[in-house]
């Protein structure tokens, strides 16, 4: 897939883990479809950036594409940066870790992921034509595409295989697998 992107003129962008913790106060963001998320970036090197985003309900349009508002902010400073949201009544309600790789094509931006324990998944966002320029250059069937969640691959992959998917590290590994 990587060879298809940068053979379609993909430019290639942050590779390294992106980690992220979804915070909730009782569910009551998960009730209307929402997410509070500190996503957290590291590079190869060890470096660090961290942003916190809000994603509002998720709507499919008659086209089929996700769509979805989000607002999205980059953190600076030496503080924690969950320490906010644990201030503010929040707790980590979801862990996600991953090993991914950025490429930007056109009118979209394409980024290959890999879990601890799943399949590998190709992320597609953009407008509805540079989704479909980004599906041409990897060689998939419009069929094959889906904006279905994250918890809907991991149910799939956990009937095909019969083992649950591990979408983070255990609290004690550290986040530093190599993709396969």
């Amino acid at each position: 897939m990587r060879a298809r992107l940068l053979a379609a003129g993909a430019r290639p962008g942050f590779s390294g883990l992106m980690l992220d913790r979804r915070f909730d106060r009782d569910g009551v963001l998960l009730a209307r479809d929402e997410v509070l998320r500190l996503r957290t970036y590291r590079d190869p090197n060890g470096a660090e950036t961290n942003w916190i985003g809000w994603k509002g309900p998720t709507g499919i349009t008659r086209e089929g594409y996700k769509e979805r508002r989000e607002l999205e902010y980059r953190l600076e400073g030496k503080t924690p940066p969950d320490a906010l949201l644990e201030a503010l009544g929040y707790r980590v309600s979801l862990r996600i870790d991953r090993r991914v790789e950025y490429f930007e094509l056109e009118r979209a931006s394409v980024r290959l992921e890999w879990y601890p324990r799943m399949d590998v998944l190709m992320e597609v966002e953009g407008d509805p034509q540079g989704i479909e320029t980004a599906l041409t250059a990897c060689g998939l069937p419009r069929s094959a595409y889906s904006a279905e969640s994250l918890t809907a691959f991991a149910d799939r992959y956990q009937q095909r295989t019969g083992r649950p998917a591990r979408l983070a590290q255990d609290p004690g590994e550290p986040a530093s697998w190599e993709p396969r």
